[in-house]
């Protein structure tokens, strides 16, 4: 039987955050996750099940090589041999991940964004949300070694509050200046 995958969305956009910030890439967005974060923009009541093989001809059509494994939470679902075979299509392959499972050791590129019990211990860039559940504070900061430490205001929906959310964070990055100031560039700018 030929394993398949639950893909939730696949688009085409710029990284909106983040180290590769502007960079083009192709979104697989896959669906379902083990954990239930109020702040989550992802409706996974919809999925397709596709194949490796179905997912290599639905972004072979974008100019830019490098996918962007994000979800939900993709270490449910993705492999090694996933992994394998963009590299072989000739993708560079990232990851955004909750941290809670063991990372692929293939990919190219992780992101940690720890929203529960963080297991991964070395990744690319650990990007924490500042002002999750209305504390004016940076959301647990787990024991991960990063190249890259990153905070992100999160957005409450209300002005007023993420301003303050925001005053917080920079003054949060003054006091500790390993970390660095990543917004959601794709929300500022309009972009999926």
């Amino acid at each position: 039987m030929t394993k398949t995958y639950r893909i939730n969305d696949i688009f085409y956009s710029l990284q909106g955050e983040g180290r590769q910030t502007g960079r083009a890439a192709v979104f697989v967005r896959f669906s379902g996750c083990n954990l239930s974060c109020p702040f989550c923009d992802t409706d996974f009541s919809g999925y397709r099940e596709m194949t490796a093989e179905e997912l290599l001809a639905a972004i072979s059509d974008f100019p830019a090589r490098y996918v962007v494994l994000t979800g939900g939470e993709p270490t449910l679902q993705v492999t090694e041999t996933l992994i394998e075979q963009f590299h072989q299509a000739g993708y560079t392959v990232a990851m955004e991940t909750n941290g809670t499972h063991p990372l692929p050791a293939n990919l190219d590129w992780s992101t940690v964004s720890p929203k529960g019990e963080v297991t991964v211990r070395r990744c690319n860039e650990l990007k924490v949300l500042f002002g999750a559940g209305g504390q004016l504070k940076p959301m647990t900061l787990p024991q991960t070694e990063a190249d890259y430490y990153y905070l992100q205001p999160c957005d409450t929906g209300d002005d007023a509050r993420n301003r303050l959310i925001m005053q917080a964070c920079v003054e949060f990055i003054k006091a500790n200046p390993q970390w660095r100031l990543s917004l959601q560039t794709h929300k500022l700018a309009g972009f999926k």
